[in-house]
């Protein structure tokens, strides 16, 4: 199993994409897809593994946000 983060392609070299994790912007490996700007897409060890639609990586960012403050008022990050 791996985990994949959801983010936005902002930008296409090549084979790279730059994509944009909430603010958090990053070159990764796009051999694997064929991907333009504004496609969501999963990334997993730096590469991208899945194109996916707007609303499942806003539900899947959604779901997380969840999970961190449910730690957060555990005092996991204490």
């Amino acid at each position: 199993m791996c985990l994949g983060i959801p983010g936005r392609v902002v930008e296409v070299r090549g084979r790279v994409a730059v994509v944009d994790f909430g603010g958090v912007k990053r070159e990764v490996d796009a051999s694997l897809e064929d991907v333009s700007p504004g496609d969501y897409v999963l990334v997993h060890a730096g590469i991208v593994i899945s194109k996916i639609s707007q609303e499942e990586a806003e539900e899947t960012i959604r779901i997380w946000n969840e999970i961190l403050q449910a730690m957060e008022e555990q005092g996991v990050f204490s």
